[in-house]
């Protein structure tokens, strides 16, 4: 495998559609809402790839420091511990990918709706460097929270409530609390993404010390917990349908659940953690899909 190649293998591109639903949510909304403004959604969009490129390079650097990969884990090849890419080498790729990230987030507050270096650009600033510093400290540093079953309650925060609340914010310099409903959804699903990996990680993570909630209550605690996550999310559009509700075409989201409920049943019934694998992209896809068919909905 080439070097360049390496590097996009690690770069994991197939994780961009998931990172992205919280920002297309809201971009759907703020257009329905006639507040959309075209430069906040693209550099939202921008910096969401960036920030999502870090998080799985530092991932890739920190998994390999730390031994998580290794002969036992399932998913896909890991550059690192491959070989393919020095430590040294991803050591760069994660700063150079931290600057570009914080780069690209300060000009996308300059673009935001309210006035520059007041409370609330700041406040919009402080939370990008949340974001760098949780891509970054999910596995790597002396003690990263990925390994302390933290992850889950990041990727509901950055992925769902700070995606979607945080874009719509930049883009009329407010907050709808109903917003609360379609974010809380994103990030209950994009959480039963990491619950997916967990679960088929359990092995190799509790061999290399990584104390995910799977590896902490069991993978039978594990199917439950992925099974609120799924009801929790669809739950919350319901809410929201009723609550914000015009037109039948925006029950249109309701769909894409179908495959969120079929693949919930195989989790279920799974013995095979290795065999979880294939889910996390029909997981991650059905969410996506999810977010589009809101937006056909609202804007259609």
């Amino acid at each position: 495998m080439s070097k360049i190649k390496s590097y996009i293998t690690s770069f994991r591109l197939r994780t961009l559609p998931l990172a992205l639903s919280s920002i297309l949510m809201a971009n759907f909304i703020a257009a329905y809402n006639s507040v959309y403004q075209w430069k906040v959604g693209l550099w939202a969009v921008i910096t969401t790839i960036l920030l999502q490129i870090l998080s799985n390079v530092a991932n890739d650097y920190g998994d390999a420091v730390s031994g998580a990969d290794n002969e036992e884990r399932v998913g896909p090849d890991r550059m690192v511990a491959k070989g393919n890419i020095s430590f040294n080498e991803m050591k760069v790729t994660v700063i150079v990918f931290s600057v570009l990230s914080f780069v690209s987030g300060v000009y996308l507050i300059s673009l935001g709706n309210f006035e520059a270096m007041s409370i609330k650009a700041w406040g919009l600033f402080a939370l990008g460097l949340g974001a760098i510093a949780a891509a970054i400290k999910y596995t790597v540093g002396k003690n990263p929270y990925g390994y302390r079953g933290m992850g889950d309650v990041f990727v509901f925060i950055f992925f769902g409530l700070a995606g979607v609340l945080g874009t719509y914010f930049l883009h009329t310099g407010g907050i709808n609390i109903w917003l609360l409903l379609p974010a809380s959804a994103v990030g209950f699903l994009s959480a039963g993404v990491l619950n997916l990996n967990n679960l088929r990680d359990i092995v190799s993570d509790g061999n290399s010390g990584k104390n995910t909630l799977i590896v902490k209550n069991g993978s039978n605690w594990g199917k439950k917990y992925h099974a609120f996550l799924l009801i929790a999310s669809l739950v919350c559009m319901i809410i929201y349908g009723f609550a914000q509700f015009e037109s039948l075409w925006q029950w249109l989201f309701l769909l894409p659940y179908v495959l969120v409920f079929k693949s919930l049943g195989f989790v279920v019934k799974n013995q095979e953690p290795a065999q979880l694998d294939p889910h996390l992209k029909k997981l991650a896809i059905a969410t996506f899909l999810m977010v589009i068919m809101s937006g056909v909905g609202l804007l259609f």
